[in-house]
């Protein structure tokens, strides 16, 4: 059931209302697409948190039913990608609840962790992301080399440069 902005607002109030300390949240893929306004909704839920919240936030969905599809990772790794340690302060602020301070991460960060799957939906984000924020072929690039790939270094470059020659007009 895709999620749009307000129910993944909701969602996450309701974690809110459950959580004793307090966290940050860095919404990665479509859903820091949808709560930036790039998408309507995100059909799952993705987060990377920092090490030190990873536990709460893990134990506190644990008691919480929700039946929605929630990845997450920890300190900006992202799929399979690990983002340099600046992510954190490159992300958005979206909202700060009572025990959650939600972020989008920046937008060119949401880019080139797309681009290691680069599936249909992905190459569709990347281009609405492209051109909502404006994003420039060096931008990407240049942040591109600074993510580390698990997996083939050379499927990431050649995703990469599809990404570079072909969704960037």
């Amino acid at each position: 059931m895709p999620l749009d902005k307000s129910a993944l607002l909701d969602f996450l109030l309701e974690i809110d209302k459950a959580l004793e300390a307090s966290i940050t949240l860095v919404a990665v893929g479509g859903t820091a697409l949808t709560l930036l306004d790039v998408k309507t909704s995100t059909i799952d839920l993705d987060f990377t948190i920092p090490s030190n919240d990873y536990t709460v936030f893990k134990e506190t969905l644990g008691r919480i039913p929700h039946g929605f599809n929630i990845d997450y990772w920890k300190d900006g790794m992202v799929f399979s990608q690990i983002l340099p340690n600046d992510y954190l302060k490159r992300s958005i602020s979206i909202e700060r609840m009572k025990h959650i301070h939600l972020k989008a991460l920046s937008p060119v960060d949401i880019v080139v962790t797309k681009i290691g799957r680069l599936d249909t939906r992905d190459k569709q984000d990347i281009e609405a992301a492209i051109r909502k924020f404006k994003l420039g072929k060096s931008q990407i690039e240049k942040r591109a080399k600074q993510v580390e790939y698990v997996g083939r270094d050379e499927s990431y470059e050649a995703n990469l440069n599809y990404v570079l020659e072909k969704l960037l007009n």
